[in-house]
C-alpha cells in the first residue's frame, strides 16, 4: 500500500480520516466511542490539535482539524495508538485496529471550512450512493445523532455543555453571532435533505489539496525538499494533473476548433482517436492532418505561430 503523504506546516488545516482494518467497525459500543472521545481531548493537550468539527461513524472517523505546531503526523499519530491501545485491552483483541495509516487532505480553511462542516456532519444520514437525495424523513435522526459536533453547531447543546476541546471559532462562517450563525447553519443543513449532496471533494487537487492555486503552489514546494519515492511519485503524478488542467481551461477559451485540437494533441497527449471522436471525424487520420495543416499555415502566418507559442507555454510547468 502506497504511503500517504504528508504535509506539516504551523497552522495547517486538514480533514483526517480513517477506516478500520478490512473495514471493520472501530466501535463496538458507545464506550468505545466515548473513548476516543478522551483520546481526542488529550491529543489537544499533549499536541495543541484544534478540532473545529467531528463525526464517529461505524467503521471510520471524520477530524477537521488545525495544527498550530506542524505536528499532524505526531498527534494523529499518537490519538489511534492510544484509542487502538485501549480498545484491544478492552476488548481482549490485539493487533491493528485501522486500515493502514490516516488520510489528511490539506484544506484552505475561508473557502471550504463551511462546506466540509456540514459535508462532516451529514455522514450519518447520507445514502451509500453519494448521488441519491438525502432522505428528509432522517432530519430527525441527524437531530439526535451524538456522535458528531453537529448538535454544537446547530444550536442543541447548551454553550456550558460543549467539549472544552472542540473549537467553535468557524460558527463565523454561518453568521456573525452565535444566534445568526445557528439559525444559518440550521437553514442551511435542512436544504440539502431531499436532493443529493455535492461534494467538496470534487475539487481535490492532486489526491491532496482542497484549495486554490496558492495553497497549492505551498503544498508543491513543501513536498518538493523531499526525495522520498512517494514524494517522487506523486510530484509526477500531479504535474500531469496540472497540465491537464491548464489544457482543459485553454480549450475552453479558446475559440478555433483546431487549435483545441493541437492542444488536446500536441501538448495534453491524447490520442488523435479519442479526438477524432469528440470533433467528428471519421478516424485519427483526419485530426493528423488537420494538424498538419495547422502547423503549416503557421509557418507563414507570424501572429498565429506566437499564439501557438503562447499556448505552449502556458502549458507548462
Amino acid at each position: 500500500m502506497a504511503r500517504p503523504i504528508r504535509v506539516e506546516y504551523a497552522d495547517a488545516v486538514y480533514h483526517v480520516t480513517a477506516r478500520g482494518n478490512e473495514r471493520k467497525v472501530i466501535f463496538n459500543d458507545d464506550a468505545d466511542r466515548r473513548g476516543l472521545i478522551d483520546a481526542v481531548a488529550e491529543a489537544t493537550e499533549r499536541f495543541g490539535i484544534v478540532v473545529h468539527a467531528w463525526c464517529w461513524m461505524p467503521n471510520h472517523y471524520h477530524l477537521l482539524i488545525q495544527t498550530p505546531r506542524a505536528n499532524l503526523s505526531a498527534g494523529i499519530g499518537w490519538l489511534q495508538t492510544a484509542y487502538t491501545i485501549r480498545f484491544n485491552r478492552r476488548h481482549n483483541r490485539s493487533g491493528h485496529l485501522f486500515q493502514g495509516r490516516f488520510k489528511a487532505h490539506v484544506v484552505e480553511a475561508d473557502a471550504y471550512g463551511r462546506e466540509l462542516i456540514k459535508y462532516i456532519h451529514l455522514n450519518p444520514v447520507r445514502p451509500t450512493n453519494k448521488r441519491k437525495s438525502i432522505p428528509p424523513d432522517r432530519k430527525r435522526y441527524l437531530s439526535s445523532y451524538r456522535w458528531s459536533s453537529h448538535r454544537v453547531y446547530a444550536g442543541l447543546v447548551q454553550p456550558k455543555a460543549v467539549p472544552t476541546w472542540l473549537c467553535t471559532d468557524w460558527m463565523s462562517y454561518f453568521g456573525r453571532t452565535r444566534r445568526a450563525a445557528v439559525g444559518s447553519y440550521r437553514r442551511e443543513i435542512a436544504a440539502m435533505f431531499a436532493r443529493p449532496v455535492s461534494s467538496p471533494w470534487d475539487e481535490l487537487r492532486g489526491g491532496l489539496v482542497l484549495g486554490d492555486e496558492r495553497l497549492w503552489s505551498k503544498v508543491t514546494r513543501l513536498i518538493e525538499k523531499s526525495d522520498a519515492d512517494e514524494e517522487l511519485r506523486w510530484r509526477k503524478r500531479a504535474r500531469r494533473q496540472t497540465v491537464a488542467r491548464r489544457i482543459r481551461d485553454l480549450v475552453a477559451r479558446e475559440s478555433d476548433r483546431r487549435v483545441q485540437m493541437w492542444l488536446l494533441v500536441r501538448q495534453g497527449g491524447q490520442r488523435m482517436t479519442d479526438v477524432a471522436r469528440a470533433y467528428g471525424y471519421r478516424d485519427g487520420s483526419g485530426v493528423h492532418q488537420a494538424l498538419r495543416r495547422l502547423e503549416g499555415k503557421a509557418q507563414k502566418n507570424a501572429a498565429l505561430a506566437r499564439h501557438l507559442s503562447a499556448l505552449k507555454t502556458k502549458c507548462q510547468v
